[in-house]
């Protein structure tokens, strides 16, 4: 029978899990505490929140909240990145950075980004999706490229007619006043 505490905690990560748009689950063996608390503040940076709770709490919480993640995933110390879909985005890019692979504590084991359940690959890929701003200079590249170049294409008639003029008047010694 779960204790008082137990309940308390499973109905918080309810309500964290019922808000998420996103999330992002690790194994964390071996770190240390100053590491852990890196790892939380270089998430925190970000609005990603690092829940570390026991895994059977962790999984009556997300099976409360309508997410099914795979058991076999619940093996070791795990801990849940979860935010919007930018935050879980955010996570699996710091929980992917070279400096955190190398040292070889964390390993991405699934995720979830928009109601989907994301396989271990799967969640360590979305480190690859660029950031909103990246995505809306590439937006707006797109928009006025060909704008630009229908412009340079107007231009050019006039501007290579005012060449041949100047060419004209440059060989016949300059223009007379």
């Amino acid at each position: 029978m779960p204790n008082v505490v137990n309940k308390m905690v499973v109905r918080q990560m309810e309500g964290t899990f019922q808000g998420v748009e996103g999330m992002v689950v690790v194994s964390l063996g071996g770190l240390s505490v100053p590491e852990s608390e890196g790892l939380r503040n270089s998430l925190a940076e970000k609005g990603v929140r690092l829940l570390m709770v026991r895994n059977t709490l962790a999984k009556r919480a997300l099976q409360s909240a309508g997410i099914e993640i795979p058991d076999d995933v619940f093996q070791g110390n795990i801990a849940i990145a979860c935010g919007g879909a930018e935050e879980a985005i955010h996570a699996a890019k710091v929980l992917t950075e070279p400096a955190v692979k190398k040292a070889g504590k964390v390993e991405v084991k699934a995720g979830m980004l928009q109601g989907n359940v994301l396989s271990a690959g799967d969640a360590a890929a979305l480190a690859n999706i660029p950031d909103r701003d990246t995505l809306n200079s590439k937006i707006l590249g797109c928009i006025s490229g060909p704008a630009r170049n229908l412009v340079s294409i107007l231009s050019a008639p006039g501007g290579a007619l005012a060449r041949v003029v100047q060419a004209h008047v440059d060989a016949e010694g300059g223009a007379s006043e």
